[in-house]
């Protein structure tokens, strides 16, 4: 096999060894490629133990090469037993072709296989999709697995930047899924997987983007579908709609920041505007308390990270006094630094002034705007903790330390202000 060591003593002549999926396309697209997945031919189970390749696979066979760890599947076909992306019978027997193989794949992209002298198998028009730049599904049986409406909108995002383009006919196939109700079925901890995923990628607001023009969004993540069609204020957002804002944040955050914490909250921040009652349009009061609980509740239905569900909730409920950090008082700068942990965690504080700037940048025409809000609240902070809290300690005790501690705090801060 071209670039791997994939001869084992004592293989079956018959065998034949692929190297498929992401690496075939990604070398095609000239892009580097971190793993490699292999397909096997003509082989049983029995025989690849007794080639000293190790079983992981419980659903269907996959095994780990002795030399090189890599994944190696053995061909297979799959039929639609039950609902979900669980409800599947395989068939791994070695006449399993590799084109019986391909076609179970989602995109004709991804349905692409090198052989050992560096020969393509192409039986599906990959290879043209590629050039064409167009995510395509490879046949019907795509609408079988809920979890592929996920991985399109992952690629679209991905490769968007490539100028690729989800093809109408698949678009349409999404949106029956959803329609017919198969993406009810996708479970929590698999949606918060492709979402972190996204989330970590580029062009992230993509991904969103596919899923509510398929329908899923608004079943998947209704926090954040809502947010679409709601107006907030001209004179603070030029671009008027809360969902539009918010996709506009996320591509500040993805400049700004890698931090998925920092994605997550540019994400949820404005949840509560969702929720705003019709007659307080375009306003939002209290918008920010609402937003931290449907953050918790969404954390409650899905797997979120710890550091995601706090950090989100934190930005939820703050970042508005970061906005108006110019007209705080120094009492509530402090209150701000106090409520925030900023003294315990100054690393998570940073993120949340990141967080924050991009939610002030993403905004129609602002993208580029200054924003001198957090360099107060920096100063503001380094002024605070130039008091040395051990040795007020020392003078006071119980309650009256907290008391003088931040009595000394705030005096820095408007030291520094005057």
């Amino acid at each position: 096999m071209t670039g791997a060591s994939t001869a084992i003593v004592g293989y079956n002549s018959a065998m034949q060894i692929y190297l498929v999926g992401g690496a075939v396309r990604d070398e095609q697209l000239g892009l580097s490629h971190r793993e490699r997945d292999w397909c096997v031919v003509g082989a049983t189970p029995d025989e690849m133990l007794s080639m000293n390749y190790k079983q992981v696979g419980k659903d269907f066979p996959v095994f780990l090469h002795p030399k090189t760890n890599e994944e190696y599947a053995l061909a297979r076909t799959e039929r639609k037993t039950g609902p979900g992306y669980h409800g599947f019978a395989f068939d791994c027997s070695p006449l399993v072709s590799i084109e019986d193989d391909l076609l179970r794949r989602d995109l004709t992209i991804n349905a692409i296989a090198k052989d050992g002298d560096g020969g393509l198998v192409d039986p599906y028009g990959g290879l043209k999709d590629i050039n064409d730049r167009v995510l395509r599904h490879v046949s019907d049986a795509f609408r079988e697995d809920p979890v592929r409406i996920l991985r399109v909108a992952k690629f679209a995002a991905r490769f968007s930047g490539l100028g690729f383009k989800i093809a109408g006919e698949t678009m349409t196939l999404m949106r029956e899924m959803v329609d017919s109700g198969e993406v009810d079925s996708l479970v929590p901890d698999r949606v918060w997987k492709e979402t972190e995923a996204a989330l970590r990628g580029t062009n992230v607001r993509v991904f969103f983007e596919v899923l509510r023009a398929t329908g899923a969004l608004e079943k998947l993540l209704p926090e954040l579908d809502r947010l679409f069609g709601i107006p907030q204020p001209e004179k603070w957002h030029p671009e008027i709609d809360t969902g539009l804002h918010t996709m506009m944040v996320l591509d500040q955050a993805e400049i700004l920041s890698s931090d998925l914490e920092i994605r997550f909250a540019a994400m949820s921040h404005d949840f509560g505007k969702g929720t705003t009652e019709q007659s307080d349009l375009p306003q939002h009061p209290g918008h920010e308390a609402r937003g931290a609980r449907l953050i918790k509740e969404l954390a409650d239905r899905m797997p979120l990270p710890k550091a995601c569900r706090d950090f989100g909730m934190l930005v939820a409920k703050y970042h508005t006094h970061c906005h108006r950090a110019l007209e705080l008082r120094d009492s509530t700068i402090l209150r701000v630094l106090e409520e925030t942990d900023a003294f315990r965690r100054p690393e998570r504080f940073e993120q949340f002034l990141v967080a924050c700037e991009a939610d002030a940048r993403g905004r129609s025409g602002l993208e580029d705007r200054d924003y001198p809000q957090a360099e107060l609240f920096r100063r503001a902070f380094a002024a605070a903790m130039t008091v040395d809290s051990g040795a007020i300690a020392k003078l006071h005790s119980g309650a009256k330390i907290s008391a003088a501690i931040s009595a000394a705090r705030l005096d820095a801060i408007r030291e520094l202000r005057n």
